[in-house]
């Protein structure tokens, strides 16, 4: 059979073939002697075999490590890994499709997050506690917005543990909702407003205590981090001053929970 046969009857193509004899899968074959590959049918069972095992998911070099066991060995090894994976994979296909399910309905029934997806805990919390108007609680929640999409999925459901009492407090989330408003207010206001101190002391205390353990000891490190410049900058002065002496606070509550 010439290359072109062979490769029709395994269902691959001639460049396929020839790729197999590059890394040394497929035994090459004799030449005729006007240079032709003349291929038979053990290369034909070879080459059935090689599409098969890459049709399971193998990868080309553990395709060459089972060619080269003969007693098979190395492919029940290499299978039990590949179900494995397959099964991670069913897992995370799963958990997917679960929370699919749950932006469809959102989306269905009008109650989607004009941020877009996000994880099912934080479009409940942005839904309980969502102070409307507000420039600054805005910004607030594109900082959680990014934090959902980035973090790891343990430390968003943490995060989301930990401000969920806010959005239940009834009294705690007016008075929050009064502390955004008097933020707003210093948008034009000059970094040494007299109004900057009291109200990050009052933004700090009701910043709830699983809040203040999960990030408060991070809070120093974080102004030094480029995203916590970029958040610092992303207010205007007073506002700015008032986010640090805020971060300042809850470091200290962190410390002081040691």
């Amino acid at each position: 059979m010439r290359i072109g046969e062979i490769a029709a009857l395994a269902g691959v193509t001639p460049r396929a073939v020839r790729h197999y004899h590059h890394l040394g899968l497929l035994p090459e074959p004799e030449r005729l002697p006007n240079g032709y590959r003349d291929y038979g049918v053990r290369h034909a069972v070879s080459l059935a075999r090689i599409r098969r095992l890459t049709e399971l998911g193998l990868g080309l070099p553990e395709v060459r490590d089972v060619l080269a066991d003969d007693e098979g060995r190395e492919l029940a090894e290499v299978l039990e890994e590949l179900d494995a994976d397959l099964a991670r994979q069913e897992a995370a296909i799963g958990e997917r499709r679960a929370q699919l399910r749950v932006l469809l309905d959102q989306a269905r029934q009008g109650t989607l997050p004009a941020e877009g997806p996000l994880s099912p805990g934080l479009t409940e919390l942005l839904s309980a506690f969502s102070p409307s108007g507000s420039a600054t609680a805005a910004k607030d929640r594109e900082h959680l917005t990014l934090i959902d999409s980035l973090a790891a999925p343990e430390e968003r459901d943490r995060l989301i543990a930990a401000l969920r009492p806010l959005a239940a407090d009834p009294e705690l989330t007016a008075r929050v909702k009064e502390l955004y408003v008097r933020l707003d207010d210093l948008a034009d206001a000059s970094p040494d407003d007299p109004r900057i101190r009291p109200l990050a002391d009052e933004f700090a205390a009701s910043v709830p205590e699983a809040v203040v353990d999960l990030f408060g000891g991070a809070s120093e490190a974080t102004r030094d981090h480029p995203y916590g410049e970029a958040l610092l900058a992303d207010f205007a002065p007073a506002q700015e001053a008032v986010v640090r002496r805020l971060m300042e606070r809850l470091a200290d509550r962190a410390r002081g929970n040691q």
